[in-house]
């Protein structure tokens, strides 16, 4: 029954999305991302396979590496689906998210995320809609890198993959930070909480799986309450 609600909410979250569209700002001018395809046809593998084990009841045993695949292809996978899956739950915010126009608004509590980027000296302030701006269009620029996600059989992952990869996963963090803290309302009022919640926890039972966040205590305390609920879970759970 729960697999099948969490289904229900999935379709809900698709078709809401695509007649809205996923919405960004950025100097004004309005910019959409799509859907993202995974880069290979062995990552479209990987990623069917997350599909159909997801309602397995298991969730720690649906983030494990698979048997026989290799580890940064399934990790390089699920990062484009979890890009995907925000990207979506964003843009059902993107109305609620213009109340939100000067710099340090709409943040966490006692939190204010500010912007730098790998070629950037200083931080700056923003609001949170430009700072999941920032942020989603600075992940598909990894995705899209090569040499961060190579796409041909005779490159490989760089040695510090793991390194890009707990970028990208602290800042998505931000983002389901920020719309659980400023944006629930209105995922319940348009009954996709429960697909958030379910991707909230798939987010986090992959963390703990590759220690992806390991060290950044200070970050999750912005959602400390569930996280402490999820992490009793993922112990429980027999792979």
């Amino acid at each position: 029954a729960a697999a099948a609600a969490a289904a229900a909410a999935a379709t809900a979250v698709a078709a809401t999305a695509a007649a809205a569209g996923t919405m960004f700002k950025r100097n004004d001018k309005k910019t959409l991302k799509p859907v993202k395809s995974q880069q290979t046809d062995r990552r479209a593998t990987l990623s069917n396979h997350t599909k159909r084990t997801l309602g397995s009841g298991n969730l720690r045993a649906a983030v494990a590496v698979p048997e026989g695949e290799e580890r940064n292809e399934w990790i390089a996978a699920n990062t484009v689906d979890f890009y995907n899956e925000l990207s979506l739950l964003y843009g059902l915010c993107s109305d609620d998210a213009k109340r939100f126009t000067k710099p340090g608004e709409g943040f966490p509590p006692k939190f204010e995320y500010r912007w730098a980027d790998n070629n950037s000296s200083k931080a700056i302030r923003v609001s949170s809609p430009e700072y999941v701006d920032y942020v989603m269009t600075w992940v598909e620029d990894q995705i899209d890198n090569e040499e961060i996600f190579p796409v041909q059989e005779s490159q490989s992952f760089p040695v510090d993959f793991d390194d890009y990869i707990k970028g990208i996963f602290k800042r998505l963090f931000r983002i389901f930070a920020i719309i659980y803290h400023q944006h629930f309302k209105v995922i319940e009022e348009i009954d996709a909480a429960a697909h958030l919640n379910t991707c909230f926890k798939h987010f986090m039972f992959f963390t703990w799986e590759f220690n992806i966040l390991e060290g950044e205590d200070r970050e999750l305390e912005a959602l400390h309450g569930p996280i402490e609920q999820l992490k009793a879970q993922y112990r429980e759970q027999d792979k």
